[in-house]
This record gives C-alpha cells, sequence and structure tokens, in this order.
C-alpha cells in the first residue's frame, strides 16, 4: 500500500471511530434517560426556577459574601386559616362550678375577666333518607261508580328528573360529583351504597349518567358557542381506551378558555373560564377542525401537528419546549449538560418576567415583553441557529434544538399579544382531572359512555374554574334543564354565581 492509501485508511477508520462515538454517545442517552424515568423524580425542576418564587433566599444561599451572610431571614408562620362563619355552630361552654367561684383570700365573689375559645371541626356522615311523595285521588259519592261522568281529580305527577325513577337531583349530583370530580368508580360507590342497605347497581347509576348528559347537552352547547366568540383558546388531548370502539386507542379532547379561577384572569379582560372536553376516536386534525369551525383567534397548543388544519392562528407553549432540555439535560449527565443548562437559564429568565407582570393590564404586558422578552428571545434564537450546527441532530439536545427551530414562529407568538400565555399549562391543568380519574375508572364501556363523560367533566371542570361549589352547581342546573322550558343562560356558571 502506498502512502494515499494508507490515508485514505486511517480517514475511513476515523470515520468509523467518529460514528461508533456518535452511536456510544446516544445509547449511553438513551440508558440515563430510561434509568431517570424508572428511578428519578419526575418533576420538570430546574436549579433556578426558585429565583421565580424566593429571589431572596437563593441569592442569600449562593453568595458567601460578608455583607449578605449578615442578612438574616425570617420565615412567617403559617396561620391556620378560620372556619367558615356559615357552618352551623354549637357552643359548648366548659365552665367552673359556682363553688370554685369564689375567692381563695377573701372569699368574695370572682367576675369574668374573659374567655378563651378554641374551634373543633366534625364531620356527619351523609345522611340518606326517602322522600314519599303521596298523591290523594278524590271523587264523587253520590255519582254512579259506574258512570263515566264520576271523574277522579288528583294532583299531578310531580316533576322528576328521571321519570319514573327515584333519584332525586341532590343524589344524582352526589353519583356524578364523586365519579368526575373526585374519581370515585361507580363500582366503589355501589359498596358506600351497600353500607346504607341500599341496593343501587352501577349498571342503574351508569344509566342515570348517560341521562343527566343529556340534560346538560343544551348547556355544554351554549358554552361551545362562548368558547368560539373569545379571543384566545388553549388546546390539549390525552388518550383514553374504549371498549366497544373499533380503534385501540380513542382521544379525549380538551378546550379552555380564561384561567384557572376567576383571580387568575388578566386584568381589563372579561374573558369567561370556560372548559370543554370533546370525545373522539381519533387524534386526526380533523376533530379539532370540527369542535373549531369558524374560529380564527388565536389557539395556544404543543406541537402538534394537526392543530396547523385549523383556521385559528397558532401559538407555541414554552413549556413544552422546556420539557425537551430537561429530558437532553437528564441525558448528556452532570457532565455533559452546558448546553442545555444555558438555555434553561435562558427560559427562565423569559419565565421571570412573566411573573413579575402577571398582575398587570394586557397592554402593559404587552409592552413590558416588547421591551425585555423580545430581546432575550432573539438572542436565544441565535444561539440555537448556531449549536443546530454543531449538535448531534439525533441526540436530545438535537431534537430539542430543532424543536425550537421548526417551532419559533409560534414560541415567541405570545409576545404579540397581552392576553396570550408564555405557555399551554392552562389547558394541561384543565385536562390532569380527567387523566387521574381514567387511572381510577380506566376505560370507558362504549362511545356513549365517553361522549357522557366528555360533557359532564365539562360541566364540572367549568364549574371548577368559576369557584362554584360543584355539587351545587350540578344538583341546581339538573332542577332547571329537567324542566319543559328550561332557560340554559340563567346557568351559565358565570350567571349562576349571581343567582
Amino acid at each position: 500500500m502506498n502512502e494515499e492509501d494508507y490515508q485514505r485508511r486511517i480517514a475511513e477508520l476515523e470515520k468509523q471511530l467518529q460514528e461508533l462515538n456518535n452511536r456510544y454517545q446516544y445509547l449511553e442517552e438513551q440508558f440515563r434517560i430510561a434509568q431517570h424515568k424508572q428511578f428519578g423524580k419526575s418533576t420538570e425542576g430546574h436549579p433556578s426556577q426558585g429565583e421565580l418564587f424566593n429571589e431572596v433566599e437563593e441569592l442569600v444561599a449562593g453568595d458567601g459574601t460578608p455583607e449578605q451572610e449578615a442578612i438574616s431571614y425570617t420565615r412567617n408562620k403559617a396561620k391556620r386559616k378560620p372556619l367558615p362563619k356559615d357552618l352551623p355552630r354549637e357552643v359548648i361552654v366548659h365552665d367552673i362550678s359556682d363553688e370554685e367561684k369564689i375567692c381563695g383570700c377573701c372569699a368574695g365573689e370572682l367576675h369574668c375577666i374573659g374567655e378563651d375559645k378554641a374551634e373543633k371541626l366534625q364531620f356527619i356522615p351523609a345522611q340518606v333518607k326517602v322522600i314519599e311523595h303521596v298523591r290523594p285521588k278524590y271523587a264523587c259519592r253520590t255519582c254512579d261508580k259506574e258512570s263515566v261522568n264520576n271523574t277522579v281529580k288528583q294532583a299531578p305527577v310531580p316533576h322528576s328528573v328521571i321519570p319514573k325513577g327515584y333519584a332525586t337531583p341532590s343524589l344524582l349530583s352526589q353519583i356524578i360529583t364523586s365519579k368526575y370530580q373526585y374519581g370515585l368508580p361507580l363500582y366503589r360507590q355501589e359498596a358506600m351504597f351497600k353500607q346504607h342497605d341500599i341496593e343501587l347497581s352501577r349498571k342503574t347509576m351508569a344509566d342515570w349518567i348517560i341521562r343527566c348528559a343529556e340534560l346538560f347537552k343544551p348547556l355544554y352547547d351554549q358554552l361551545h358557542l362562548h368558547l368560539l366568540q373569545q379571543s384566545v383558546i388553549q388546546a390539549d388531548e390525552t388518550t383514553l381506551k374504549v371498549i366497544d370502539s373499533d380503534k385501540a386507542t380513542s382521544y379525549m379532547w380538551l378546550y379552555a378558555t380564561g384561567a384557572d379561577s376567576p383571580e387568575g384572569k388578566v386584568p381589563g379582560c372579561d374573558i369567561p373560564n370556560i372548559v370543554l372536553y370533546d370525545y373522539h376516536n381519533s387524534r386526526a386534525g380533523q376533530c379539532a377542525v370540527g369542535f373549531l369551525t369558524g374560529y380564527s383567534g388565536y389557539l395556544q397548543v404543543d406541537g402538534y401537528a394537526g392543530y396547523e388544519q385549523t383556521q385559528a392562528t397558532l401559538v407555541g407553549c414554552w413549556a413544552h419546549a422546556r420539557r425537551k432540555f430537561m429530558e437532553a439535560k437528564k441525558g448528556a449527565g452532570n457532565k455533559g449538560s452546558g448546553k442545555a443548562d444555558w438555555v434553561l437559564n435562558h427560559i427562565q429568565k423569559l419565565y421571570r418576567i412573566e411573573t413579575q407582570i402577571k398582575d398587570k393590564t394586557a397592554e402593559e404586558r404587552y409592552t413590558h415583553r416588547q421591551e425585555k422578552s423580545l430581546p432575550l428571545l432573539n438572542q436565544l434564537h441565535t444561539w440555537l441557529a448556531k449549536s443546530a450546527q454543531q449538535v448531534l441532530p439525533k441526540t436530545k439536545l438535537g431534537e430539542a434544538i430543532q424543536y425550537c427551530l421548526n417551532q419559533w414562529h409560534k414560541l415567541e407568538r405570545y409576545t404579540l399579544d397581552g392576553q396570550l400565555s408564555i405557555d399551554n399549562n392552562r389547558a394541561e391543568r384543565a385536562i390532569k382531572p380527567f387523566v387521574i380519574g381514567r387511572k381510577n375508572w380506566l376505560f370507558s364501556q362504549t362511545a356513549t359512555g365517553a361522549n357522557a363523560s366528555a360533557i359532564l367533566y365539562s360541566i364540572i371542570e367549568t364549574a371548577k374554574a368559576n369557584n362554584l361549589n360543584v355539587f351545587d352547581y350540578v344538583m341546581g342546573s339538573l332542577e332547571l334543564l329537567s324542566q319543559p322550558e328550561a332557560d340554559g343562560e340563567l346557568l351559565l356558571p358565570w350567571q349562576f354565581a349571581k343567582r
């Protein structure tokens, strides 16, 4: 072999070595991620994240200068919240006897100089009672019993939510909230009723739930119309197993507007808090297109391509982008996570700005983002574009960088309107109750049951977002919706709260 052949051989071996080294790094990264998923913490916390809420403590702990060492920090003691004043109260006075109310020195009578009070909360188990409706019959004694003119008079049959059934609105509300608000499956509720010697099968309760969902459908449709009138909607989706479905995996889609509670609204923005679930046996983009027909506002979502088919203006989610760099950090280990740490710290600066402006108006939020957030975003984009040429694309870090570059025009769009959020966490928090409930009841038997669940979850989560007592809201809604000419506008959560 001549020198040229040797050089060619060396180049081939170096190329093979580099490929093997890349493969080794990739497999090592996958091993670290698998180990972390199996044994590590599930939190997505980042060392600098504490600066959002306890910046003073972080600074004191992180810098050992004499000036800062002299600073002391005193944590306020947690104060117990007083018990509600409107709860029924029973006052028990613990007094000393009359004989003890005599002074031991002068034998004079002691007078009361004050008292100490201590509140104790007592729980009274649920009470079940039977309401028996009696309808006397009246007839004329002087008329012939065989005569057709002998009319029997009787009061009309009392109105009932479930015709010919013995379920009252309070019982139905208890079953619905237990299942959909607290994740208590029907078979467990069946066992609880047995403790009261009541034979109430899960099949009967399931039939009642389907019937109640049908009653709530007009209210659900009204909430749907109100949601489509909003300027900003957040969306997400999660899997659902339906036994009788023709597909192995179905999906529960979620659409939310407003905030988690009235206190979380952007000042000056009168956006109603609405949470709606929509069941489909598919994850196709047409599911979102059908639900959002005619909507052209902002739609804040993760990077799923199915939402591209809608007419909405898509806004990205920095929580999803951050999550990918967290995964890259876990895969790189402690020594090789410098690039991921830089991005995570940079994203944390964007979130710190959002914390500072959370109580400001939409106009003020817009101005602040233009002044503070946009320069950080431009700096981050420059870094990403440069690093994309230096990092292997198949590594977790390479995938995270490419995700951000592909989604960049959506990720920076939140700075264009003060009503927008930096992430899609509002929708993720709204869909979480369904995910938690799914762990308890595991699956739906039929598509009808899944649709009923979508409606009832929507009613309950919307009520929660508007700070309503869910049990009272469901009970009151059932009483009104089962009436022949019910006015659903009165049951919109923000209207119901005014009653």
